[in-house]
């Protein structure tokens, strides 16, 4: 049961025209690679996985990198390890911002790679190296992974209005080329629970969505989250912060409390800074997804 199914949201404003664009793209980008290194949020590792990934993809080898692996404890992350080698996948943990996991990321890439030139032996073909392309959803950190996985190998190119960049490859080793540019994964979802998780990791870009609603559905998915797993999460984030407790209140009763206590009864305010504070990691390393949630799942 979703925890944010009782809000009627409409979090998200989907605009179909972007959708088809944004897919057109990606599939191109597809076309020309041999592996996809798809990034995730390690806060929402399910809900920033898109259900026609796999089907976009079809049989290319994917690498699964899951970022921000400081945004949760240790703990919750070898939860989601356990739970993710039953689903018979290997997560590449990383924190793209400081390169903490890449070189592992690389490995895996260049070893698609290896599978790879033994098929075009076989064939008959020369080597050569495996094209990889980063994709996920907006703001998951792909272009910081991609950065680090550059370094200094990129050369800017020379800013012109009204001339498009073409797709440019960057060789990284003899036996990895990648895209320089990031897939962006299409935000056409229809599961509001994951739309709201979205909103509330900042995960969803250019979105319209209603502050108070999510900061509320953000509050009451800690709250769930404490009853059902607190050696997940840090002790008593909301009240250590905010010194109020926010035990005896709904998620929306909380956030009135707290526009009350700390910001003249700006709700919307409250709501904002709430919502900051979580992205910027004041509230400390809270997930919103935890593996048993998703025992039957995927």
């Amino acid at each position: 049961m979703g925890i944010t199914q009782n809000y009627k949201l409409n979090t998200i404003q989907w605009y179909p025209g972007h959708i088809a664009k944004a897919e057109k793209q990606l599939k191109e980008q597809l076309k020309l690679v041999d592996v996809v290194l798809e990034v995730r949020d390690a806060r929402i590792p399910v809900s920033t996985h898109h259900p026609q990934l796999q089907e976009w993809i079809g049989n290319k080898s994917r690498v699964l990198v899951i970022n921000r692996f400081d945004m949760i404890l240790p703990q919750t992350k070898q939860a989601w390890i356990k739970w993710f080698k039953r689903q018979g996948e290997v997560p590449y943990y990383t924190n793209a911002q400081h390169g903490q996991g890449v070189p592992a990321v690389l490995k895996a890439a260049q070893a698609e790679g290896v599978q790879l030139n033994e098929r075009r032996k076989s064939r008959g073909m020369l080597p050569r190296p495996v094209r990889a392309v980063v994709i996920g959803f907006p703001n998951v950190g792909k272009s910081a992974l991609i950065n680090r996985i550059l370094g200094k190998r990129v050369v800017e190119s020379a800013a012109r209005p009204g001339v498009t960049r073409s797709l440019r490859w960057v060789r990284i080793s003899d036996e990895l080329e990648l895209l320089d540019a990031p897939g962006v994964i299409p935000l056409k979802l229809q599961n509001q629970d994951a739309a709201v998780k979205l909103a509330i990791c900042d995960d969803i870009g250019d979105a319209s969505y209603d502050n108070q609603l999510v900061a509320a559905a953000f509050l009451d998915i800690i709250s769930y989250l404490e009853a059902v797993a607190p050696e997940l999460l840090p002790k008593q984030p909301l009240n250590e912060r905010y010194k109020l407790d926010p035990t005896e209140h709904t998620g929306e009763g909380y956030l009135h409390a707290l526009a009350e206590h700390r910001y003249k009864g700006d709700v919307e305010r409250t709501a904002r800074q709430l919502l900051t504070d979580y992205r910027k990691g004041f509230l400390g390393q809270i997930p919103l997804e935890i593996p048993t949630q998703f025992s039957g799942e995927e």
